[in-house]
């Protein structure tokens, strides 16, 4: 089974490196599959590449959805 998961992106490195935040976790990623990336966007991300960008209210919603199944992101990424 695959999992992708909502991050957020909370530094730009280089042109396809970023710094995303999962759950108070912090994970470099690969931007590389995406353009316009920028700090603060929520991006989906999987086996330590960001697919797509995602909006925030979305990213929130599974997120909140993912904390009242007691599954953290860290936890989704493993």
């Amino acid at each position: 089974m695959c999992l992708a998961i909502p991050a957020r992106v909370v530094e730009i490195t280089d042109s396809e490196q970023a710094i995303v935040d999962l759950g108070g976790v912090r994970k470099e990623v690969s931007l590389a599959l995406v353009e316009g990336i920028e700090v603060g966007d929520y991006v989906i991300i999987h086996v330590g590449y960001a697919l797509t960008r995602l909006d925030p209210q979305e990213a929130e919603k599974t997120l909140a959805l993912m904390a009242d199944a007691e599954l953290t992101p860290t936890e989704a990424a493993s």
